[in-house]
């Protein structure tokens, strides 16, 4: 059994809670149960909430000692410090191995433990700038859904964080498992992290785009898609997504790669072929830009035990 621990404070979010609970703690008939669920904070006992009750909570930071993903169900004021004992507790969780995951305002709280220094984040729209801004080492994405890097992973709003958490399960337990999942909680069974919903024009270019990143595609190109000229797709790519069309096209390239260092044995080379980056020397340059390390170092990471 996967064991996930959601750390909460006061005074806690319960939508942001209930995400996970739902999807990590909720047993359901007819679908194997593959996660225990869990809930510390700081100090045990009753923990406030935004729906204007308090909440028994039984284990203080002694859990995440044990826990296999560490949840952080939003932080909330985002400005709230740290505590130095939380703070080293996540770390210490991370270092042994455990995967760190944030939902909406809870990135601030992983980023105050540094470790998304030199890494790609997301946050809810209405926070991206502040969170560029208070931490200039974090690369924010703001038209990301969720950005998972294996070890640690953000969502954007409340609502991503659903997405971000079905996206965990289907990593863990393969995409059928998570659709069987998504069916039981009569939600969608997927939903890219690399985009939100954008139009129905917009989003069937983005899929087509997606089946092709292992083609010389250009920003001409996917214009002409549109039938539009490509100023006009930059500006709707700005207005939908927060950023351009080489940048969107760059991020994807990279998230695919990611996934094929982390689940397949394929060479640099290969890899870097497959997504579109031509060779192992861009990859390498665009991981580093983009990830913070290399394709080796990151494949390693992913699959230390």
């Amino acid at each position: 059994m996967h064991r996930v621990v959601a750390l909460v404070r006061p005074v806690q979010s319960t939508f942001e809670l209930g995400v996970a609970a739902e999807v990590f703690g909720t047993p359901r008939a007819g679908l194997p149960r593959h996660y225990e669920f869990e809930v510390c904070a700081e100090t045990p006992g009753a923990v406030p909430t935004t729906a204007g009750y308090a909440m028994a909570v039984a284990h203080g930071l002694e859990a995440l000692k044990s826990a296999d993903t560490v949840l952080i169900p939003g932080w909330a004021p985002v400005e709230a410090p740290l505590p130095a004992r939380v703070r080293r507790a996540l770390r210490q969780a991370h270092a042994r191995g455990a995967r760190l995951v944030s939902i909406c305002s809870g990135v601030f709280a992983l980023a105050r433990t540094g470790l998304l220094d030199g890494r790609s984040a997301t946050a809810h729209r209405s926070r991206t700038e502040q969170l560029a801004r208070e931490f200039p080492r974090v690369r924010v994405e703001p038209g990301a859904l969720y950005v998972d890097h294996g070890d640690v992973a953000t969502s954007a709003g409340a609502g991503a964080g659903v997405d971000l958490c079905l996206h965990l399960v289907r990593r863990d337990h393969g995409a059928e498992y998570a659709a069987r999942l998504a069916r039981h909680m009569v939600l969608p069974p997927h939903r890219d992290g690399g985009r939100e919903p954008a139009g129905d024009e917009l989003a069937a270019l983005l899929a087509w785009a997606e089946e092709r990143l292992g083609t010389p595609l250009s920003v001409a190109e996917l214009a002409a898609r549109l039938n539009v000229s490509p100023r006009t797709l930059a500006r709707r790519f700005a207005d939908r997504l927060g950023t351009s069309p080489g940048a969107w096209l760059l991020s994807r390239r990279v998230a695919a790669a990611r996934t094929l260092l982390a689940e397949t044995d394929l060479p640099v080379e290969a890899v870097a072929a497959r997504v579109g980056l031509v060779s192992a020397v861009n990859l390498r340059r665009r991981f580093r830009e983009r990830v913070g390390t290399t394709p080796g170092a990151y494949r390693r990471a992913f699959r230390a035990p």
